[in-house]
């Protein structure tokens, strides 16, 4: 009986696991474990996003249920017998699917033909592009170059822009408006390139330039300028969030993230090609521009951690979700972003796109490295120099037993160059006896141009005896990663001792070996020290050679002072004068590299080997799906790439496609970026979105004309890619050269003015309208480059305050692209003319008038000091007469001589309040901050 009831119960007990196993069956395979993989690996090569034989891909549930060129549905969900592909790839039709290569075998035949049958089920996370109702967006489309517009208006066409430009106004009944006066326009274009007014004596001699080629003349010496560089360099850091602090709560700043900025304005300057410029900003470190992945890293980094894995896992995803959004909306002008969590909603992006560039970047960290300057042969030259000296030094102290303590910081150990493949760092006792725990353990190689080539991201393989368990921040990994400080460190789980072993990439002559604790810029940490180590190498892992120990330094703690060495290390009279003497030149050289090094650190990011990445199932980086390569966007050819591609790579790879002549978007959405800015909106009025949700363009023929002309001139002598080419093109035109004088047909059919029937004025940004204050007074320094200044009083709290400052020195007089920018957190005076906080991408500013604005301009201690400036300079100028004072001030602020009236107003005004006062109201003038 007993027997009976357990085998009924045992029954029961298995009806659930075989209701599981029935319902699996009915279902069929999964898709994302099962089909996906199978798809991928067997029919993606002509049915994917790289190439589509007949029209037809399998990356995309839509046209693989669709059908590609024929019109034939090749899957019929639920009958397998009935569908084509089922066909195929069991090779019994007319076609016999894949072509080349393995066949599909048996049991993957049947996988295909059970999943079929259970209805095709295709999950919506992996639907991939559906393109049914955007394929025909006019951005999406392959570039052509569009004919250029006939028209009957040659006084009016100066080149293909106005031809482009006349044809839509016809189509609206509209014609254009006359061109601007010189006075005018000299004032229109100065701002417009360099942002700064042109001097009293520069628009005299402009208008009286009767040449036909002055203005032609003007404009070449505009876009020569080191201020072209400045101007648009300001518009550009807009696009890319670029500032100079963490943001979130602490906001602490970034005192090294200027060289992006330097590099910027030089490469405006410079005239490089924009493709190029797109590639370096991605993988400059590959092509010798460290500081061009400064764009990278320039957005919001929360520096808060946390020892929860969930909380670490979202702030990185939200750091590379910034990194992927960005480089989607500066360079092509896509929400990206948008498929973080699901496929993109109206544009053909695939959630599994966004993964793929994800695992383009997923190497890329933020943190400052050590970047190349414009003099860095130069200074690589000085410093293998002092290090070969230091190395002599050390040598002769590691004789006499006298290398220095350890410390926190980089310890360096030098030995004998030595071929190398393994490299192991033995410790033996801490300070306290205590888990060891390091940050980094770096090998250079030999020669002057020695190399670290003990980094993830150099090949290298790190080991370690044993780990403290319960740590996010203490992990292995961080060992080679290039990164210091304790947040990236390594701690063994033996008390006192621990080991690491690297495994080059392959075997290299090594002449150095640096460690530390603590390496950050501000070191916390001296605990859990290494004072007793050993560093040992081999060929092969198995027979070691120890080259260097602690034995030869003074113990943990010790001074190198004289009777410290005396006492401790029994040195003969010669030997501790010796001493002495190498411990004082030691000292000296190590001064000289880090003089020689100044300057050298820039926030560009640290990159490390990348770890794979997984689709997130809603984004949710605790619900990895299956694994996604790098790459790009499929829908626009974007590049399929290995999962095992190393971390360099894959950023070349992504920032080549990008910069593509077939990558149609990249070329259109910075030519309507120039123009955006030239004309005060853009061709498309949504500068980061050409998707569907996007801006039509006002132009769309005129746009393809200049994204084809940037890849491919027309102009003899001018090279592909130049942005200064299209700059010049927009500013020779006669559709730039029209008066701003509004008419009533013009307003009427086209208030806005996008077909462009007359030239739009707008207001100044703010860093022109206090660019040009300090230029009208004469206080503008004009220095280029370098760290900023800062508008805010400095503290050292630990959730940074920002106080304005209330006195101004000479210090701040530099052009407000230099500033020490910080996030959210904008200046008191010109914050208020809708000045982007880089707490987001900034693509296009609003213009607001408000109030403040008027207080700001009229009552602020900055203006109030300047203001009293001015009146200085209009009295040096002019002397006492205030007649010509006035003429002056008008010369100066507004680019002409004053009406009557105006003398009058200003005389009384003068007259009852005093020059300074008269000073503040030229610059709360309306025409003062607005470009006609």
């Amino acid at each position: 009986m007993r027997l009976r009831f357990f085998l009924i119960g045992c029954v029961f007990l298995a009806l659930p696991a075989l209701a599981s196993a029935a319902e699996e069956e009915q279902a069929g395979p999964d898709f994302a474990r099962d089909v996906l993989p199978l798809l991928r690996e067997k029919c993606s090569h002509c049915h994917g996003p790289q190439k589509q034989e007949s029209g037809y891909r399998l990356d995309s549930r839509a046209i693989a249920l669709r059908g590609g060129d024929s019109g034939e549905p090749p899957i019929v969900p639920g009958e397998s017998a009935r569908s084509p592909l089922i066909r195929y790839v069991e090779g019994n039709g007319d076609l016999v699917m894949p072509p080349e290569g393995d066949k599909l075998t048996a049991e993957e035949v049947d996988t295909l033909r059970k999943w079929v049958d259970a209805g095709a089920n295709w999950p919506d996370e992996h639907a991939g592009v559906d393109d049914s109702g955007n394929r025909s967006h006019w951005s999406f489309q392959k570039l052509a170059r569009p004919p250029v517009p006939v028209t009957d208006a040659d006084a009016f066409s100066h080149n293909p822009i106005d031809a482009f430009v006349l044809a839509r106004l016809r189509e609206n009944g509209l014609e254009p408006s006359q061109q601007a006066d010189r006075r005018t326009l000299i004032r229109r274009v100065y701002f417009d390139v360099i942002g700064l007014p042109p001097a009293p004596d520069e628009i005299d001699e402009f208008i009286r330039d009767t040449d036909p080629a002055a203005y032609e003349r003007l404009i070449d010496r505009l876009l020569a300028s080191p201020h072209f560089g400045e101007r648009w360099a300001r518009h550009w850091l807009d696009v890319v969030r670029f500032a100079e602090s963490h943001g979130f709560e602490m906001n602490q700043p970034r005192p090294n993230a200027w060289p992006y900025r330097d590099y910027v304005i030089r490469s405006l300057n410079e005239d490089k090609p924009y493709d190029r410029f797109i590639v370096e900003q991605l993988a400059g470190d590959a092509l010798g521009v460290d500081e061009a992945t400064g764009f990278l890293v320039g957005g919001p980094w929360d520096q808060v951690k946390s020892p929860d894995p969930v909380l670490t896992a979202q702030q990185r995803a939200d750091e590379l979700h910034d990194m992927v959004s960005t480089t989607g909306s500066a360079f092509l002008g896509l929400t990206v972003g948008c498929a973080r969590c699901h496929g993109h909603k109206f544009d053909p992006i695939s959630q599994a796109d966004y993964h793929a560039i994800k695992a383009a970047l997923a190497g890329v960290t933020h943190g400052e490295r050590t970047v190349r300057a414009a003099d860095s042969a130069e200074r690589e030259a000085q410093l293998a120099d002092l290090r070969q000296e230091l190395q002599a030094v050390e040598s002769r102290l590691a004789d006499l037993r006298l290398r220095p303590p350890v410390g926190p910081g980089a310890n360096v150990d030098y030995f004998t160059p030595v071929v190398a493949r393994f490299v192991r760092f033995s410790v033996s006792q801490t300070d306290a006896g205590g888990q060891p725990c390091l940050d980094e353990l770096e090998v250079f190689s030999g020669g002057p141009n020695g190399r670290n080539v003990a980094l993830a991201r150099a090949g290298a393989k790190v080991k370690v005896s044993s780990t403290l368990p319960g740590y996010a921040i203490h992990q292995p990994t961080h060992l080679n990663d290039g990164r210091y400080g304790n947040d990236w460190s390594w701690i063994s789980n033996e008390p006192g001792k621990g080991m690491v072993e690297l495994e080059l990439a392959e075997p290299v002559e090594i002449e150095r070996v640096v460690w530390s604790r603590d390496r950050s810029a501000q070191p916390q940490f001296v605990d859990r020290l290494a004072t007793a180590y050993e560093i040992a190498v081999s060929l092969d892992g198995i027979g070691w050679q120890t080259v260097a120990s602690s034995a030869d330094r003074l113990d943990f703690g010790q001074k190198a002072d004289p009777g410290v060495i005396n006492s401790s290390k029994r040195l003969s009279a010669d030997e501790l004068t010796e001493a002495l003497r190498l411990q004082e030149r030691r000292k000296q050289i190590e001064g000289q590299i880090a003089a020689a090094d100044a300057g050298q650190k820039a926030y560009a990011g640290v990159f490390m080997a990348p770890p794979k990445t997984f689709r997130l199932h809603r984004g949710d980086p605790m619900q990895p799906k299956e694994e996604v390569p790098p790459g790009g966007l499929s829908r626009f050819g974007g590049p399929q790439l290995p999962a095992d591609l190393p971390e360099q790579e894959r950023r070349l790879a992504l920032a080549r496609w990008i910069a593509s002549a077939e990558n149609g978007l990249t070329s259109r959405v910075i030519v309507n970026r120039l123009w955006q800015h030239h004309f005060g909106q853009g061709i498309v009025n949504t500068p980061s979105d050409f998707g569907v949700n996007g801006g039509k363009p006002s132009h769309a023929e005129l746009l393809d004309w200049l994204a084809s002309e940037l890849i491919g001139p027309t102009t003899p002598g001018v090279s592909p890619w130049s942005l200064k080419h299209i700059h010049r093109l927009i500013l020779l035109s006669s559709t730039y050269r029209q008066s701003g004088q509004a008419t009533a047909a013009g307003l009427e059919k086209d208030a806005q003015c996008r077909l462009l029937w007359r030239y739009p004025p707008r207001r100044l940004e703010a860093e022109a309208i206090r660019d040009s204050i300090l230029a009208v007074c004469g206080t503008l320094d004009r220095a280029m480059g370098g760290p900023g200044f800062d508008l805010f009083e400095p503290n050292g709290n630990y959730v940074k305050v920002y106080a304005p400052k209330r006195d101004f020195g000479p210090d701040t007089f530099r052009r407000m692209v230099y500033q020490a920018k910080p996030r959210m957190q904008l200046d008191d005076t010109f914050g208020a003319f809708d000045c982007p906080d880089a707490g987001q991408i900034a693509p296009k500013r609003m213009a607001s008038t408000t109030p403040l604005q008027a207080f700001n301009l009229l009552n602020s201690p900055f203006l109030l000091q300047q203001a009293g400036y001015l009146a200085a300079r209009l009295q040096a100028d002019a002397g006492g007469d205030v007649g010509r004072q006035i003429q002056r001030a008008f010369l100066l602020a507004f680019g002409r001589d004053p009406r009557a009236d105006e003398t009058a107003a200003a005389v009384a005004l003068i007259r009852q309040h005093g020059l300074t006062v008269f000073c503040r109201a030229l610059f709360s003038a309306n025409e003062f901050v607005t470009v006609y």
